[in-house]
């Protein structure tokens, strides 16, 4: 007869099995019912431990944004200007979610859904979203040349937005290993540091403030 398995235990069986279902069938076919049978526990114990399937989603998230930290955060501690670290940050976000491709694709509907749970602006994702942000005021505050003062508070925020738009490219790119998305990095990332180093200049700065106080009206 096998140990029994404690609550913890349990849970994060239920948990690693619904990754690597998300990884192998993607998210439509990953239903709590089959979860729990590829994970040999009764459905009503799955319930026990996730509410529903956006829970298991929120799981996938935090899983990600973990392994993306840890991956990006020793190379960020060697320093570098703006663009090459926006480079190592949303290289590194494509290739961890590089096995949950096909769940991005079937997913993606559901996230843009406004009210969904799997919507990264959702309370449900608060605290990923905030966990997102931390590593792009990482980004901002150990660039140098520095970021201008005027703009390292909002600065991470539109960094993060701008990763979610391309996460969104990743999903619909067809390309082996995610070329054409790898590409749009090497090409933005120089873009927006030349942008930012632009607010440094008179004429800029006074758009910039402008573009800043958008982005709080919007979110107020």
């Amino acid at each position: 007869m096998s140990p029994r398995r404690s609550a913890e235990e349990t849970r994060e069986l239920i948990r690693a099995t619904a990754l690597r279902l998300f990884r192998e069938r993607g998210y439509d076919a990953t239903t709590m019912r089959v979860v729990a049978q590829e994970a040999g526990v009764a459905v009503g114990n799955a319930y026990h431990h996730f509410g529903s399937k956006d829970d298991l989603v929120q799981e996938l998230y935090r899983e990600v944004n973990r392994e993306h930290a840890e991956r990006v955060r020793p190379l960020l501690a060697d320093g570098g200007d703006l663009a090459h670290r926006l480079r190592l940050v949303w290289h590194a976000v494509v290739d961890v979610f590089a096995p949950y491709h096909r769940f991005g694709v079937e997913s993606i509907g559901a996230a843009i859904r406004p009210g969904s749970p799997a919507s990264p602006f959702s309370a449900s994702s608060a605290a990923t979203a905030e966990h997102s942000l931390a590593l792009f005021r990482e980004v901002v505050e150990g660039a140098r040349p520095a970021v201008p003062a005027a703009l390292r508070r909002d600065l991470p925020e539109l960094l993060w937005l701008a990763q979610l738009g391309l996460t969104v490219f990743w999903v619909h790119d067809p390309s082996p290993g995610a070329r054409r998305t790898h590409a749009l990095v090497d090409g933005a990332a120089p873009l927006v540091a030349r942008l930012v180093g632009l607010a440094r200049l008179p004429v800029a700065s006074g758009l910039a403030q402008d573009a800043l106080r958008l982005v709080a009206s919007v979110r107020s």
